[in-house]
């Protein structure tokens, strides 16, 4: 569904070649070398065009990508019947995508396009991060749905959106070890930590 916006009236052949455009030179150059010069050329339409209906790049790509017209293999979770091995799997190729040469750019293009649209957050929010998980996450939670599904997913995704903020390293045992505590399968019984401190609070007894 496309965003709503303000001022002219847009034609849909040409907002659809925009992004179409828009999407293609992502694939082929890569966020950091896409320009709105070359989305203008490869749609057939004026640079002004655009810029009357996405003032910056980043919304332009916001909106191709709420539309599925780019990263299409970072939507779906795997099924491949297990469950906890799936959501590990999907949440470390999207920690992948950030790290990746154009990763970090499109993050901030993302983040910038949300913060200035409520919508635009909103459904990228709502149908590019959470929506994947919800079908396998569910599953995992024995059909856990409404509210306590949007927390659980939110917990995974905020998570890893922390760990790629700070640029800390995050594993695929790292995302195993994150869904078993969402799931509830975490290991009560895993070594103390550097603090010398157990889960709760204890103190481990010396030796």
């Amino acid at each position: 569904m496309p965003l709503k916006r303000s001022g002219p009236v847009r034609s849909e052949a040409a907002r659809l070649a925009i992004l179409e455009a828009a999407g293609e030179l992502f694939a082929e150059r890569g966020y950091e070398h896409l320009t709105m010069e070359g989305i203008a050329r490869r749609a057939g339409v004026g640079k002004q065009t655009i810029y009357r209906w996405w003032p910056h790049k980043g919304d332009v790509i916001a909106e191709a990508l709420l539309e599925g017209r780019l990263l299409e293999r970072h939507r779906d979770v795997p099924n491949t019947g297990d469950a906890r091995a799936d959501l590990a799997t999907w949440l470390a190729d999207l920690f992948a995508l950030r790290a990746s040469a154009d990763g970090e750019g499109l993050l901030r293009s993302l983040v910038a396009a949300a913060a200035g649209s409520a919508e635009t957050g909103r459904r990228l929010r709502a149908e590019v991060l959470a929506a994947p998980l919800m079908t396998r996450l569910s599953e995992a939670l024995g059909g856990t749905t409404g509210k306590t599904l949007e927390a659980a997913a939110d917990a995974l995704l905020g998570a890893v959106i922390l760990r790629a903020l700070s640029r800390e390293e995050f594993e695929l045992d790292d995302m195993l070890r994150l869904v078993d505590v969402i799931l509830g399968r975490a290991d009560r019984d895993e070594a103390p930590s550097e603090t010398g401190l157990r889960p709760g609070g204890s103190r481990a007894p010396s030796r």
